[in-house]
């Protein structure tokens, strides 16, 4: 019996972990991957509050677990299949089913985060691994010297940009609109690299190629002029997908899943809340995904108090 199982490892969930165990909360972690979630797609970070020079995502996240381990408050790797309120509880208690084992808990903290989204277009699925990829950071030393095309406007997209320019020969970035999405200060990076390209107000139709990536198929979204970009990889950076299926039945959500919640984060069940990039929200952000698991931690306290 817990007071508290946080289901997901990234920031927010280690965040809400931290702040768990400074309330003297009986808390553990339930992971099905590893530390640190989404965030380890990016090899960097340059805005996180205190580190001018930015900080590799793999040393921050080794800092936040290193945090809670040193709270007593343990990771397991088990992936929750569903969550159940336990019958004629007073006061209210879940069963957290997994695989191999079943936790109960009086409040739950659901940080799953979220995924890359995918285009839907032709040739995405059949390419992906042979050209196609979601994660610069894995796979960008495979493209050295080669021709890449980027999919996307935000601040990962641009990040991603930057950092792949460090191996291609040239790297075309295309985005629907007429303008980026992303900060200005990596757009002003991005476009003093000579590396890089933009095709803006245009969309990417198909991803051609028969064994592995060959050009894409780009229509202008004004002029609905068709043409062909030869490159050798294809890197979507399109947006997020919360992995919230294994409860959207059960919570209040969004049309595209993601949870709503309150000011409190609470979810719209007593004794759950919710935190990080699986919810509702105008900013998806590492330092908004810690700020909200601090939120959720405190609101737990409340609620059990």
């Amino acid at each position: 019996m817990y007071d508290l199982i946080i289901i997901g490892a990234g920031p927010a969930g280690l965040t809400a972990a931290l702040y768990a165990g400074r309330f003297r909360l009986k808390t553990i972690i339930l992971e099905k991957m590893g530390i640190g979630g989404q965030i380890l797609f990016s090899p960097t970070i340059e805005n996180f509050p205190g580190f001018p020079e930015g900080i590799a995502t793999l040393d921050l996240m080794e800092r936040m677990h290193r945090q809670i381990r040193e709270l007593g408050i343990e990771v397991e790797y088990q992936e929750v299949l569903e969550i159940n309120p336990v019958p004629n509880s007073s006061p209210l208690i879940y069963n957290i089913v997994t695989r191999d084992k079943s936790y109960q808990s009086r409040c739950i903290i659901i940080a799953v985060g979220a995924q890359p989204k995918r285009l839907g277009i032709i040739g995405e699925d059949n390419l992906t691994g042979r050209g196609v990829s979601y994660c610069g950071t894995c796979d960008g030393p495979l493209f050295r010297d080669k021709e890449i095309v980027v999919i996307g406007g935000g601040d990962r997209a641009i990040e991603e940009v930057i950092f792949l320019s460090n191996y291609a020969k040239k790297v075309t970035l295309i985005h629907r609109r007429s303008a980026l999405r992303a900060s200005k200060i990596l757009e002003e990076k991005a476009r003093s690299i000579p590396k890089i390209s933009f095709m803006l107000e245009s969309i990417v139709e198909e991803i051609i190629g028969k064994e592995k990536v060959e050009a894409v198929k780009i229509r202008n979204v004004t002029t609905h002029s068709i043409s062909n970009v030869a490159c050798q990889g294809v890197f979507v950076f399109a947006g997020i997908t919360p992995n919230t299926d294994f409860i959207k039945d059960m919570l209040k959500s969004d049309e595209l899943g993601f949870i709503i919640t309150g000011q409190d984060l609470s979810t719209s069940l007593n004794g759950i809340f919710a935190c990080g990039d699986c919810c509702k929200k105008n900013l998806y952000q590492v330092i908004t995904a810690c700020g909200d698991g601090a939120s959720a931690a405190a609101s737990v306290h409340r609620y059990l108090l």
